[in-house]
């Protein structure tokens, strides 16, 4: 029989206390007791055991309060808050009921303990103290609590789209990874959640307090007409009944509504800190041992005011100068140890120093003058950062293109209004700005000008105005285009990423597409790459042979299927291999340059000039397809295809060269540097569906 009872009890504590683990089930059931202890009777001894939990809950949630280093990290607090209110008032009825209904004969010892304990046989001295006490909670505590509540929510609220920009900005400059991106979004929702939650639990605190005075005076009120006219008591033993029992049931009440009050105060003024609140206050505090020796001179001075209690004033000021005087001392310890230390590790970790990270180039970087640090610096309003990361979104979007992340660093040797971006450590563009002003650009419909200081934009080179901003309306309204200094810079960056796309695409981001790639057509990577035995730079080749004439590499499906195709045909010519490339692409290059009509503006080309390039192409080992041209030949074909361009731009064409296949790379290639701007396309890009209006042809002078 005894092992059968001892199994009893083993099986009730085994399993790992299983039923104590369903927190969900408990609180669920704890809720529901909550609620019925509204309503059914509660015996004394429970109902003391009960008031007991209830301010040890109050003095927990204290001590955590103080323990936490950032307030989110108890977001359970405002459901907490709610809970315990709802607990303490289901308390307070029942402790009112038992009250009412056994009068002299109420034997819960928590009440009366603490009735005796503040009354001490003057009932109104007892009820004074009671109402201070409400009143300090209620006035001072619970009503600046909820103030701080309110306004704390607010401004995290307030605050939140400018976190959430700093976090994208130091995502899109590499400072750090996408999982921390992630972590500090997470914490900001958790930290807005929390003070929000705080706004609207902090009302159910003053709602306790004014209950609980409601409570105490209805026991009060109700115990002399109950005790007086319902049990025939004496107005001695009625008043000395319910009022010693209303006061120690009020003061039960809130007692732990006081502590889970100052816990809603500390909680809501916490700053974030890497320590919990009694390590802050000592390392704050005890930062400054000459506030100390000054406050304890001031209470020492007091000594000497008549009547002021001297002795007492001056033990004070010498305890408090004596720790003062340590703590200075102790100071001067730490700073001396700290420099000596530096010191030593000085002298211990002298090494020669390390010349790599000197050597080291960003792929991309800006570089401002200190006075447009303000365009960058979010907490200022900068917007710059934002564009940048939607400059590197456009880029992958238009060219498929991974731009590396853009470094943007202050140069204190640049002026203090202009900009600079560097691909690789070298210059490729820059400008001067003027801080405060806006440019207007005419597009060409301007027809009255207005005033400004005119100067070279950086971007297309056109002759634009810097204007007031006061005067943007009437600018736009005038015809101009008006636009601010970041978007400038953006503009220009991103211009100097499409015309230099194919030297910012290095290997590490050929890579990454591939892999990209990978994921869904396993099949094409691994037949280019194993059985095609092509190597990342191979591919890169292509890539930056097709970037470099602005053609986007977003179809790298399409691309890298087509040098599967072709490689064995072309023995893995990287310029062949683009040809072949550009016909595959042949519909998205012509749906880049057609009309609204769906046509294309053509300029054709003299075929005695197509005869000379074609013969004067060479297949160099190391230069690779070079073109042989005496000087006064070249010079006349680009003095035809000049001109064949400049007049049908001049008719408000965009014009187009179409030649042959053969050469049209070669043709490209003479144009880059004069017309940086022109397009070359062969037969074979032309799509079937998109008609064809031929505006000019470039003739050699002896053929014109």
């Amino acid at each position: 029989m005894a092992d059968q009872e001892k199994k009893g009890i083993s099986s009730l504590f085994s399993g790992n206390l299983e039923w104590m683990q369903k927190t969900d089930i408990l609180f669920g059931i704890g809720i529901i007791t909550i609620v019925a202890m509204l309503i059914i009777p509660l015996p004394t001894i429970l109902l003391d055991m009960l008031l007991i939990i209830s301010i040890m809950i109050g003095l927990l949630t204290l001590m955590i309060v103080m323990f936490v280093k950032r307030s989110f990290d108890f977001s359970v607090f405002p459901t907490l808050l709610l809970g315990t209110t709802i607990f303490r008032l289901a308390l307070n009825i029942s402790s009112t009921r038992l009250i009412l209904l056994d009068g002299a004969a109420f034997d819960g010892k928590i009440i009366r303990a603490f009735g005796d304990f503040v009354v001490r046989g003057n009932y109104v001295v007892g009820f004074i103290l009671f109402i201070i006490i409400v009143a300090v909670q209620f006035i001072v505590i619970t009503k600046g609590a909820t103030r701080t509540a309110e306004v704390a929510a607010r401004f995290t609220l307030d605050a939140m789209p400018g976190k959430q920009m700093s976090i994208d900005s130091d995502l899109s400059n590499g400072l750090i990874t996408e999982d921390e991106a992630r972590v500090r979004r997470a914490e900001i929702r958790k930290e807005a959640d929390f003070y929000g939650a705080m706004d609207g639990a902090s009302k159910f605190v003053q709602g306790d307090v004014k209950v609980g005075i409601v409570i105490t005076l209805v026991n009060i009120i109700g115990g002399f007409i109950i005790g007086m006219a319902m049990r025939g008591e004496s107005f001695d033993v009625a008043v000395t009944t319910y009022t010693l029992l209303s006061i120690g049931d009020g003061l039960v009440a809130q007692i732990p509504s006081l502590l889970i009050t100052t816990a809603t105060g500390i909680i809501v003024t916490r700053a974030v800190s890497d320590d919990d609140l009694g390590e802050d206050i000592k390392n704050q505090m005890g930062s400054q041992p000459r506030a100390l020796l000054i406050t304890a001179a001031a209470v020492g001075a007091s000594a000497i005011i008549p009547g002021f209690p001297a002795l007492t004033a001056l033990i004070i000021a010498a305890a408090l100068g004596s720790l003062g005087f340590f703590m200075l001392k102790e100071k001067e310890k730490e700073s001396e140890k700290v420099i000596q230390e530096e010191k030593e590790a000085k002298i211990k970790d002298h090494k020669p120093e390390s010349v790599l990270p000197l050597i080291q180039v960003d792929p991309l970087e800006v570089e401002i003058g200190y006075s447009l640090i303000p365009l960058v610096d979010p907490e200022q309003g900068g917007t710059l950062l934002e564009r940048i990361t939607n400059i590197r979104r456009r880029s992958a979007l238009d060219m498929g293109l991974i731009v590396p992340p853009i470094r943007i660093r202050d140069n204190m040797e640049l002026n203090a209004a202009s900009y600079s971006i560097l691909i690789k450590g070298v210059e490729v563009g820059g400008s001067k700005l003027q801080i405060g002003k806006l440019m207007a650009m005419d597009p060409g419909t301007v027809e009255e000008k207005i005033e400004g200081d005119e100067f070279i934009e950086p971007v297309f080179r056109l002759t634009a105005i810097w204007i007031s901003p006061d005067i943007r309306d009437e600018a736009e309204r005038k015809g101009y285009t008006v636009v601010d200094c970041p978007t400038i810079i953006a503009t220009h960056l991103t211009e100097i990423i499409k015309r230099h796309a194919d030297e910012i695409l290095g290997r590490q981001e050929v890579k990454q597409l591939i892999d990209n790639i990978r994921q869904d057509y396993p099949m094409v990577v691994e037949e280019l790459l194993t059985e095609k035995k092509f190597s990342h730079g191979d591919i890169q080749n292509v890539l930056k042979n097709l970037l470099r004439e602005r053609v986007s590499i977003r179809n790298m499906v399409t691309i890298l299927e087509t040098i599967a195709t072709f490689a064995d045909r072309t023995n893995r010519n990287a310029d062949l291999l683009t040809e072949y490339v550009r016909a595959a692409l042949s519909r998205q290059i012509c749906r880049s340059y057609v009309d609204k009509d769906n046509s294309l503006s053509i300029l054709t080309i003299d075929p005695e000039i197509e005869e000379v390039i074609a013969g004067s192409i060479h297949e160099d080992p190391v230069e690779g397809t070079i073109v042989s041209i005496d000087p006064e030949t070249h010079r006349a074909i680009m003095d035809s295809l000049i001109e064949a361009y400049t007049k049908a731009r001049s008719e408000g064409h965009l014009p187009i060269f179409l030649v042959s296949p053969r050469i049209r790379s070669v043709t490209f290639s003479l144009l880059e540097r004069e017309l940086p701007d022109s397009t070359v396309l062969s037969y074979n890009e032309i799509s079937p569906d998109i008609k064809v209006n031929i505006i000019g042809s470039a003739l050699l002078s002896s053929a014109a």
